[in-house]
Parts: structure tokens; C-alpha cells; sequence
């Protein structure tokens, strides 16, 4: 007759497994208080000395706006590197545990939230009275605040009912929704710069949401060549959204700021300034990925990649962060 083996809690050690993921779960929980200080901190010191006024609750609208952009790039990173992964020849149909749900219900109550700043006038409600949530029906931003409320919800709904493929609809919707909120009709231009946008936050949305998923699996499979594999199919696919990404940015950027006047507003106003350190962190992001790509084509062990990989998904929540801190400051003067 053969005993029980003791288990951990019966000998009163923690297992390394254990350990390991306590340090994980308290390391991002440190990481994202950090990057909420950046949209909460960050207006103070844009429009520092600009002269500009920002409406009431910048930081907070920024932090919500961020919180919006990371709950639409996991979800959508998952389908897309799962889909990535299902066309490698070998690789296992294991998958670490989904983080859609989350994200999908952290959308949900930023989208709520931001709905109840549209509804009250663009200001931040301090009473139930001040929410009217039937003039959201009346305008063009309360619409389509309802639509993103509405969307994250449905894929919420979607990742608890373990129906991940569904939640590519939704998920658009709320793409579609942000690319028409960012440009209103009077604007120069509307679609040209609703177009623009669909593309860049579609893009990001896949190279921030993309990585974490593709390490996420590498970790998972741990010591598994068809991880390196993963891996360097993404980084082909992720040059691809860099250029993108970086083609409608400056686009963007000139349609805000034209070129005769970019390199004074960067310096002089709020938006340009963001903008500017936006610029910086992309950069930095760039640096990592070249030196992901090098060690996955030349170390050793391809998976030495990750560490640097690693890195680059920090960068890239602090990119997430300064882009919900663009969205909430004072669109610059076009200069003449």
C-alpha cells in the first residue's frame, strides 16, 4: 500500500508556483497604480505655463480613457495572437487562463462612467439628479457614449459565455465608436480624420494587447520551441502595426498641428506636449522591440527575447496611459 504524498499545505511550505505568482499578481498591481498616476498627475504639468484651460476632471476623464484603451487591446490581442498560434504547425491547444472577462467588465464601467459625464453636460456629476441618461439619445456624443457602454457589455457577456469569436463585433463597435467621438462633424474633414484613427487604435490595440497575450503563452508553455515560434510570428506581424501606427500618428498629428507650427506647439501647449512624450515612449518601445527581434534571430535561446519583450509591454501600458491623457486635454490652436 503506497501513502499519500504531502502536499504543500500539509508540510507548510509554499510552493515556488505559488510564490511566483503572488510576486506576479503584486508586480502588475504596482505597475498599473504607477501608470494611473500618469493621466491623474500628467495635466498639471502639460499645461503648465500654456495659458490653456482644461475642462473640469481632466485627470480623471484621462485615467477613464485609459482604462477604455487597455479593457479594447486585451480582449483583441487575445483573438488575434490565438489566431496566430492555431496556424503553427504543433502548437498545443493550451491557453492560460482569459483575462477577457476583465477587461471586458473594466471597459464597461469606464464606458458607464464616461456615458454619465456626456449625460450631465460634460461635467462630472456629483448627484444622481445631475445624470440625464435620456438626453444621451439626443446627441451625437451621448450616442455614441450608449454605443461603447452597450458594446463592452456584450463582449463581456461574450468572454463569460466562453464565446470568444463573438466578441470581434462589439469590440469593433467600440473602435468605430472612439474613431467618430475623437473627430466631431466640425471639424475639417471628419472622415479623413475618423479614418485615421480607426486605424491607429485598431493597430495598437493588436501591438499593446498582442504582446502581453503572445508572452502570456510563452510563459505557458515554458521551454516549448513552438513558444519561440509564437514569438517571432508575432514580431513579423507587429512591424507591420509599428508602421502603421506610426504613419497615421503623424498624419494625426499634422491634422492638429500643421507643420509649419508642430515644433513650437509641442513645446508651448498641453496637447503637444503629451503628444511629444508620447513620441518618446513609442520610440523607447521601438528600441526594445529591435532588440527583442535581434535576440530572437541570434542568442542562443530565442526565448531570451522576452525579457526585453518584457520591458516593452511596461512601455506600452505607459503609452496606454498617456493616450487617455491626450484624449482629455484642450485640442491645440491651428495656427495660420
Amino acid at each position: 500500500m503506497s501513502l499519500p504524498r504531502p502536499t504543500a499545505e500539509a508540510t507548510g511550505e509554499e510552493g515556488p508556483a505559488r510564490r511566483s505568482g503572488t510576486g506576479r499578481a503584486v508586480a502588475l498591481l504596482i505597475l498599473v497604480m504607477l501608470g494611473a498616476l500618469i493621466p491623474l498627475f500628467g495635466p498639471s504639468a502639460a499645461l503648465n505655463g500654456t495659458g490653456e484651460a482644461a475642462a473640469p476632471g481632466v485627470g480623471g476623464i484621462g485615467l477613464l480613457r485609459a482604462v477604455l484603451f487597455a479593457a479594447l487591446s486585451v480582449p483583441l490581442g487575445e483573438l488575434f495572437v490565438d489566431r496566430l498560434a492555431r496556424r503553427l504547425p504543433g502548437f498545443p491547444p493550451e491557453r492560460p487562463r482569459s483575462w477577457a472577462p476583465f477587461a471586458a467588465t473594466a471597459g464597461f464601467v469606464a464606458a458607464l462612467v464616461l456615458a454619465s459625464v456626456v449625460s450631465a453636460g460634460n461635467l462630472i456629476p456629483h448627484r444622481l439628479g445631475q445624470i440625464d441618461v435620456g438626453g444621451l439619445y439626443g446627441s451625437r456624443d451621448g450616442r455614441l457614449a450608449l454605443l461603447e457602454v452597450n458594446a463592452f457589455a456584450l463582449a463581456a457577456l461574450c468572454a463569460f459565455l466562453r464565446r470568444p469569436a463573438a466578441q470581434v463585433w462589439p469590440l469593433a463597435a467600440v473602435v468605430v465608436a472612439e474613431a467618430l467621438r475623437a473627430h466631431p462633424t466640425t471639424e475639417q474633414n471628419p472622415p479623413a480624420g475618423s479614418g485615421l484613427t480607426l486605424v491607429h487604435l485598431t493597430c495598437a490595440a493588436l501591438w499593446a494587447g498582442g504582446l502581453l497575450h503572445t508572452l502570456r503563452l510563452v510563459r505557458h508553455r515554458r521551454g516549448d520551441p513552438a513558444g519561440a515560434a509564437l514569438l517571432g510570428r508575432y514580431a513579423r506581424v507587429a512591424a507591420v502595426l509599428l508602421a502603421a501606427i506610426t504613419a497615421t500618428g503623424v498624419c494625426s498629428a499634422l491634422r492638429r498641428m500643421p507643420s509649419a507650427t508642430i515644433l513650437d506647439q509641442l513645446t508651448t501647449t498641453a496637447y503637444g506636449r503629451t503628444l511629444l512624450a508620447k513620441v518618446i515612449l513609442v520610440a523607447a518601445v521601438t528600441l526594445l522591440a529591435l532588440w527583442a527581434r535581434i535576440r530572437l534571430r541570434r542568442a542562443a535561446d530565442p526565448l531570451a527575447a522576452c525579457a526585453p519583450a518584457r520591458a516593452e509591454v511596461v512601455v506600452l501600458g505607459a503609452v496606454v496611459a498617456v493616450s487617455g491623457l491626450l484624449t482629455a486635454l484642450p485640442l491645440p490652436i491651428r495656427w495660420s
